[in-house]
């Protein structure tokens, strides 16, 4: 009997990356946790152990600081029992982008970018060298929405998509498997270290039914998956256009429209 990857979760301390540690602990992974608050990742590796009878180790990190990430880096990079890379911390924007600091701009970017780029970084040569593995990245439907009013960190979440599509083409044929999750409004908290109430917005996906949903695309290895979308070709054609778009685009002169008329 093969032995079952070791899944590796940022932001695992409560949310969607709490429920990710549990769901992975029932079939049996063994778990490593990173988050922040040590002891509710205490909490909750006791619990998984004794419900799962799985390993759960647990690494207290800041991504947002670069010693303590480097130490995650080398961890990815050495520790051949870690197939698996659940790339879910991020922190959500407080208030429009006129009220952002310099400091809260960089900790946003850092944390939502940076840092997942990195971990992803660490990983991905070794799993590449293997032929098996997955890194799966959390974004948000808010990165291709900037209706939404939350510039930044729609932008960070917009980034995860493409980073993730491009990782697709690099590594999957190499046999690592890649997915991007585009949440929407999620009952998390999240949304409370914004200062944000989610209970004033229409619709709220509990976290439970958004990473079971999620686990039906990495089950079916799919590249993007949206949980709240139900009409799966919408997807299809956004990024049909997408490519379609790209073939107009190819000149070696300015479109007719944009050349002076003499």
């Amino acid at each position: 009997m093969t032995t079952l990857p070791t899944v590796f979760i940022t932001g695992a301390s409560s949310g969607i990356g709490a429920t990710y540690a549990e769901r992975f602990a029932r079939r049996g992974h063994n778990l490593i946790i990173v988050a922040r608050d040590k002891s509710r990742l205490e909490a909750l590796a006791t619990r998984l152990r004794a419900e799962h009878q799985v390993s759960v180790e647990v690494l207290q990190a800041d991504l947002t600081n670069t010693a303590e990430l480097s130490a995650l880096e080398t961890r990815l990079r050495d520790d051949a029992d870690i197939g698996i890379l659940i790339n879910n911390a991020g922190m959500p924007q407080a208030g429009g982008f006129l009220q952002q600091s310099a400091e809260a701009i960089d900790r946003q970017i850092t944390l939502n970018t940076t840092a997942l780029t990195r971990l992803a970084a660490a990983i991905a040569p070794r799993l590449a060298q293997s032929g098996t593995g997955a890194i799966v990245n959390i974004g948000s439907v808010v990165g291709f929405a900037p209706e939404f009013g939350m510039s930044i960190y729609g932008a960070t979440k917009a980034f995860v998509l493409y980073l993730s599509q491009g990782l697709s083409l690099e590594l999957s044929p190499k046999g690592v498997y890649v997915q991007a999750v585009l949440p929407a409004a999620t009952r998390t908290e999240i949304w409370q270290h914004a200062g944000i109430d989610v209970n004033t917005f229409p619709e709220v996906m509990e976290v439970g039914e958004l990473v079971d949903a999620a686990l039906v695309g990495f089950d079916r290895r799919e590249l993007v998956t949206i949980p709240p979308l139900h009409v799966a070709e919408r997807w299809d054609a956004l990024d049909g256009a997408r490519q379609a778009l790209m073939s107009d685009i190819r000149q070696a002169h300015a479109a007719e429209r944009y050349q002076q008329q003499h």
